[in-house]
């Protein structure tokens, strides 16, 4: 009984460190006008996007979607802040998971360019 419970804790100790490593964060921050990471290089896995919301001086969110097609009915929803970082502070996303291919990523509210996100 010893050594099921003890294979039962190993088992589910890996299990759990697993989990723990798939959702990584990718923390970008705006500045008035624009992102600093002009662009972005991910590997395809799950993802909570962290806005940092610089001195902007208004609120900011963020948008993330296939690259050519950025109107609203393309965004990627769970990619949205879960609510909009305040002047100096900080707002997460959801959790998303990201297949290979281009994206774009942008805040309607700064207003910002269009970036370039990579998933390889």
């Amino acid at each position: 009984m010893k050594k099921v419970i003890a294979i039962l804790v190993v088992v589910l100790g890996a299990v759990m460190n697993v989990n723990a490593q798939e959702v990584k964060t990718v923390s970008l921050e705006q500045t008035k006008g624009e992102f600093t990471q002009k662009s972005v290089t991910l590997a395809e896995g799950t993802y909570i996007f962290e806005i940092a919301n610089s001195n902007v001086g208004k609120d900011v969110g963020f948008v993330l979607a296939p690259k050519g097609k950025t109107d609203q009915a393309n965004h990627i929803k769970e990619a949205y802040v879960t609510s909009l970082a305040k002047n100096n502070t900080k707002s997460t996303s959801k959790k998303v998971t990201l297949k290979k291919g281009e994206y774009v990523y942008f805040c309607p509210l700064n207003p910002t360019p269009q970036y370039t996100l990579i998933v390889k």
